[in-house]
């Protein structure tokens, strides 16, 4: 078994604007969905939601603020799965909430 990371964009919302009921539903389906992948034994680390406030550190030792509000969606947060295959891991994405909602899932292979 490999270890890949799942990552989910999704677009610039302002989660304070969504009703508590609504948001409630969002969440449902999230846990809904992680627990799925975790009752198969797949899930290797539970990931985290990330914050909208940032920084960002180029080369030369410049730092500027982000996420930038030009940027149409946000990484939102991720998870890390264990799968057989890059195949496998993309197979467990299906069913993300993030995709209900415009958003998309990337998979990618963790080294090490």
């Amino acid at each position: 078994m490999k270890d890949f990371v799942l990552l989910f964009r999704q677009p610039s919302l302002d989660y304070s604007k969504i009703p508590a009921k609504e948001m409630q539903g969002i969440v449902k389906k999230w846990e809904d969905w992680v627990g799925g992948i975790g009752a198969q034994g797949k899930l290797k680390q539970n990931g985290m939601r990330l914050a909208a406030e940032g920084k960002v550190l180029k080369a030369g030792g410049v730092i500027t603020d982000g996420p930038f509000v030009e940027i149409r969606e946000i990484l939102g947060s991720f998870l890390v799965v264990r799968a057989d295959s890059l195949e496998e891991a993309t197979t467990l994405a299906h069913g993300c909430p993030a995709l209900d909602t415009g958003g998309s899932v990337e998979i990618r292979p963790v080294f090490g």
